[in-house]
């Protein structure tokens, strides 16, 4: 699941029914409220793998227990936390219980704007790529996908956290334009890229703090945000050799809403240096979501353009095979899904996905269903 929650939040607003519950508030006194919510998700799917062949499971879609709070501080300041904690529900005898955080964070917010520490989904995930493809299961590639790529199970077998020890500023909306600056800091005690997660021949350069920071401006129904992200945590280097492996990213995002359709594009650049060539990942994208007053339809097309030099990084598992690699540089990307509300609390889904890829690696469809709290 990429992230339910917010893709039906999304279709409430667009005006279709909003599948999905409110959260159960366990205390609200004297300014202090606490909030109970969470999700159960099981889902079938049947996808090609890299060899070509047809593999499907029974699955949990990313189940989730979360509790939220506020108090008020004083007038017109509120302080605040999120925590969320996933679980497999199709296997939860042998899945070890609530085992895998999700995101956790506390800040302030007020007339100054949102000011927040944690962990929680990067800004180019939120302002740039999740109105394209805020689904169920399935995803259009993107940025984050390339740093899988590169560090994850399908390349060099790190671990890097895109996603934790963040701090962040969002200002409020004046005249409706907002901007958000933050910084992901990671000391050299944590060491991400040693130990289990080593990296052959190279070494991270010890504590940093990567930038990212956008802007996003709102005018009625439509929209438009940039973001760059300067990912300096993920740096690599061989002093032997003098490669690096580094990556930067950046996007810009316009959408626009129209009773129960909106409608999103996206231009979306992953400038990466690896194996001694740089290049740039290059992703044009269209989106759209129509609430028809029971669910929702949805589909995105993006076409994906990357430099011969770096096409490696693009494609899942070709930075491990990168002696071998004959993937493509260009190549399509389609998902189209529909959701179905069978209350307020519980709702289904089938979705559809095509890569263009080799052997139809990925492709595949997926149903399942949700029940909300």
């Amino acid at each position: 699941m990429k992230k339910t929650l917010l893709a039906t939040a999304v279709a409430g607003a667009l005006g279709a029914s909003a599948g999905i519950a409110q959260a159960a508030t366990v205390y609200n006194q004297d300014g202090t409220q606490l909030d109970l919510y969470g999700n159960i998700q099981i889902a079938y799917r049947s996808t090609d793998n890299a060899a070509g062949d047809t593999e499907d499971e029974l699955f949990d879609n990313g189940s989730t227990v979360g509790f939220s709070g506020q108090h008020v501080i004083n007038p017109g300041l509120t302080g605040y936390f999120k925590a969320e904690f996933e679980h497999n529900a199709d296997e939860e005898k042998i899945g070890g219980g609530i085992d895998t955080g999700d995101q956790a964070y506390l800040g302030m917010k007020g007339n100054f704007g949102d000011a927040r520490v944690g962990s929680w989904d990067p800004l180019i995930d939120d302002w740039i790529q999740d109105p394209i493809t805020n689904n169920e299961y399935f995803d259009v590639s993107d940025s984050t996908s390339d740093l899988g790529n590169i560090y994850g199970d399908d390349g060099l077998g790190a671990d890097p956290d895109r996603e934790g020890d963040k701090i962040q500023y969002v200002s409020p909306s004046l005249a409706g334009l907002q901007f958000a600056v933050g910084a992901q800091y990671k000391g050299d005690a944590e060491d991400e890229f040693g130990g289990d997660n080593q990296v052959a021949g190279y070494e991270n350069q010890g504590s940093n703090a990567g930038f990212f920071g956008g802007v996003k401006y709102t005018a009625g129904a439509f929209s438009i945000a940039g973001v760059y992200d300067s990912l300096d945590n993920y740096e690599l280097r061989n002093d032997a050799t003098g490669d690096e492996i580094s990556a930067e990213a950046y996007g810009v995002n316009a959408q626009y809403t129209m009773d129960a359709l909106r409608v999103s594009a996206k231009v979306e650049n992953t400038d990466v240096e690896f194996a001694g060539d740089d290049g740039d990942i290059m992703r044009y994208a269209l989106g759209a979501r129509y609430g028809y007053g029971f669910g929702d339809i949805y589909g995105a097309y993006q076409r994906v353009d990357a430099d011969e030099e770096v096409a490696a990084v693009a494609n899942p598992g070709g930075v491990n095979g990168a002696g071998a690699y004959e993937g493509d540089d260009s190549f399509n990307e389609f998902s189209l899904g529909a959701t179905y509300n069978l209350s307020p609390a519980m709702y289904t889904f089938v979705e559809y996905a095509k890569y263009d890829r080799t052997n139809d690696e990925d492709d595949g469809v997926a149903v399942g269903a949700v029940y909300s709290f």
